[in-house]
């Protein structure tokens, strides 16, 4: 499923009277996780799961064009850790 048919899956679950309602609630929704990530660290929606933040340390890899050995630097990602709830749905 891609964002348009999250789209207009939740305008007919909540009967919007257009898509653009049901993108502007998707888009608040997305933000607030975003937000959310960036302030607290993490996201918990019981039922569904956590979006919290990990640390990814110094590595090597290969270039894959030349398979030269390079470095890269520690960064930052967002992980999700899915609930009991939607485990146990799929």
């Amino acid at each position: 499923m891609n964002k348009a048919a999250l789209i207009q899956h939740v305008q007919k679950a909540l009967d919007a009277p257009s898509k653009a309602d049901a993108e502007r609630a998707i888009n608040a929704v997305i933000d607030g996780i975003k937000r959310g990530v960036k302030k607290d660290k993490n996201v918990q929606l019981i039922g569904f799961g956590t979006f919290k933040v990990a640390n990814r340390k110094a590595r090597t890899g290969k270039n894959p064009k030349t398979g030269a050995t390079i470095k890269i630097k520690a960064s930052k990602t967002v992980r999700f850790v899915p609930g009991k709830a939607f485990k146990k749905s799929i």
